[in-house]
């Protein structure tokens, strides 16, 4: 048990410092980037101080759809909740660039009828700009990150 505090202590602080340095940009596209896939995702969370996220989705990339999950913990997290999302990813030269940690990405932002975007970035540089499509998307990455995976 101590051995798995310590390496969700590591991950957490590892994407910490990943985030770190996009805190300047709000936007890491911009307006205008034409998107290379689209995204549609369905999950949840859990937490009593230290949480876990997960969902599945099916990403849209070159007309053909690709099913992944994502998976990832949170700290200082409280309560439960249901998400769906939609999104855009950009960035995505090769599908298997798709699969990687995304870490929170510049700011969240509101969007009209109060729906919040999220922008999420992986280590291959691929960005998804994901929108809420339910009330109460609790999507709090900052320093925590979800791990995504293609399904075969």
């Amino acid at each position: 048990m101590r051995s798995m505090m310590f390496s969700l202590a590591a991950c957490t602080l590892l994407c910490a410092a990943a985030y770190a340095g996009d805190a300047d940009s709000s936007a890491p596209v911009a307006d205008d980037a034409k998107p290379d896939a689209t995204v549609t995702l369905k999950g949840g969370s859990v937490a009593a101080g230290i949480g876990y996220t997960w969902g599945h989705g099916e990403l849209n990339y070159r007309t053909s759809p690709h099913e992944f999950s994502i998976k990832g913990v949170s700290v200082v997290d409280v309560g439960a909740t249901n998400f769906t999302a939609a999104g855009h990813v950009y960035n995505l030269k090769k599908l298997s660039d798709f699969s990687g940690n995304y870490v929170a990405a510049g700011a969240g932002i509101t969007i009209a009828g109060g729906g919040t975007a999220t922008y999420l970035k992986n280590e291959h540089g691929v960005v998804i700009k994901l929108i809420a499509t339910d009330v109460g998307l609790k999507f709090k990455l900052s320093a925590d990150g979800v791990h995504v995976s293609l399904k075969s």
